[in-house]
C-alpha cells in the first residue's frame, strides 16, 4: 500500500506571509540572523547588548594593521587585523573591572583603569581567509578573537592578561581581590608578604583558579579547597612547578603555562606562596573546633 501526501497549495501563501512577517519583526528589532558558522564576540553590559559577528567586526571603520613585537600567544611578531577595544565597548570608563571569558573556560577579570591606560587594548580578528598559525601543532590558533596590547610595558600587563580563543566580554562589579573571602587576615599589614601575594594571585592565576570557590575561571582546581597546592607539593616541587609545569608532571591536554623569573620574581613567588599557606592555615583553623565537637560514640556495656 502507498501512502502518499500532497501539501494543501491554498495553506502555502498563508504561511510565506506568516514567515516573512516574523523575519521583517526581526530585522526590526535589530537581530539578525546570524550565520551558524561565523565567530560571533558577545557583548553584555547593563546599556549595551551585542553580538558583534567576525564580518561586522572586520567592516568596522575603526579597524588597523598592527603589528605586536613580541605576542604573548605566539612567542614572536605578529600582525593582526584588530580594533581598539574602546571603539566596541561603550561607556568603559563607567565601569570598574571588565570580564573576557574564552571558550575553553579561562576568564581575565581587568581594571578598567588598566583598559583605559597607556598599555592600549586591541580586539585582534582573524580573517577567514588569512587565518593565524595554530598555537601547537594539530592544535587550534589563538583566534577567532583575542585580547592584545599595543604597549603592555607601560602598565606591566602580564601573560594572563591576554586572553584568546574570546567568546564574551561582560561587566563585573568587583575584581577579584576585594572579596572577603580571599583576602588575608585582616590583622597583616596591607603591605606584608600575604597581601602582595594576592596581587600576584589576581594578576597571573585568577584567569585559571578559583579561590574558596570566588572568581569565574575553571581552566584549573581550587587553589585552597579542598586542600591547597602548598599541602600536597613538597616545597621545591612546588615552585618548580610554578615555574616549568612539564618539569614536574605533564599530560596531552596540559594547559598551564610557565612562570618564568621575567613574569614572576623570585620575590613575588614567595608572596604568593605565603599568600596560599596563609589561606591554608586559615581553612585548618576553622575547621579545627568542628572536628574536636564531633565526638566518637561511647563503647556499649555487655
Amino acid at each position: 500500500m502507498t501512502i502518499s501526501f500532497r501539501p494543501d497549495s491554498s495553506r502555502l501563501p498563508r504561511l510565506l506571509r506568516a514567515l516573512a512577517a516574523m523575519l521583517a519583526a526581526l530585522l526590526l528589532a535589530g537581530i539578525a540572523p546570524a550565520d551558524a558558522g561565523e565567530p560571533v564576540l558577545t557583548l553584555d553590559f547593563p546599556h549595551q547588548h551585542e553580538q558583534l559577528t567576525r564580518a561586522a567586526l572586520l567592516k568596522n571603520p575603526a579597524v588597523r594593521s598592527l603589528v605586536i613585537p613580541a605576542d604573548v600567544a605566539y612567542k614572536r611578531t605578529m600582525v593582526y587585523r584588530a580594533v581598539p577595544l574602546r571603539t566596541i565597548v561603550h561607556d568603559l570608563g563607567d565601569m570598574k573591572a571588565l570580564q573576557f571569558k574564552a571558550e575553553d573556560g579561562f576568564v581575565a577579570t581587568l581594571p578598567v583603569s588598566l583598559l583605559t591606560g597607556a598599555a592600549q587594548p586591541w580586539i585582534a580578528i582573524e580573517p577567514p581567509d588569512k587565518p593565524w598559525p595554530p598555537l601547537k601543532l594539530g592544535g587550534r590558533s589563538a583566534g577567532p578573537f583575542y585580547l592584545v596590547w599595543l604597549s603592555p610595558e607601560r602598565s606591566n600587563v602580564s601573560p594572563e592578561q591576554w586572553p584568546y580563543q574570546l567568546r564574551a566580554i561582560s561587566e563585573t562589579d568587583a575584581l577579584p581581590e576585594t572579596s572577603q573571602e580571599i583576602l588575608p587576615d585582616a590583622s597583616l599589614p596591607k603591605d606584608s608578604a600575604e597581601y602582595r601575594g594576592l596581587q600576584v594571585y589576581s594578576a597571573n592565576c585568577a584567569s585559571c583558579h578559583r579561590i574558596n570557590g570566588v572568581g569565574a575561571a575553571n581552566v584549573g582546581p581550587d587553589l585552597n579547597l579542598p586542600f591547597s597546592p602548598t599541602e600536597y607539593f613538597q616545597p621545591a616541587f612546588l615552585r618548580r612547578y610554578i615555574r616549568n609545569p612539564a618539569s614536574v608532571r605533564s599530560w596531552p591536554g596540559m594547559k598551564m603555562p610557565g612562570f618564568p623569573e621575567s613574569v614572576i620574581s623570585d620575590a613575588q613567588l614567595n608572596d604568593l606562596l605565603a599568600y596560599l599557606r596563609s589561606l591554608a592555615n586559615r581553612r585548618n583553623a576553622a575547621q579545627a573546633p568542628q572536628q574536636h565537637a564531633v565526638k566518637p560514640p561511647a563503647p556499649a556495656h555487655p
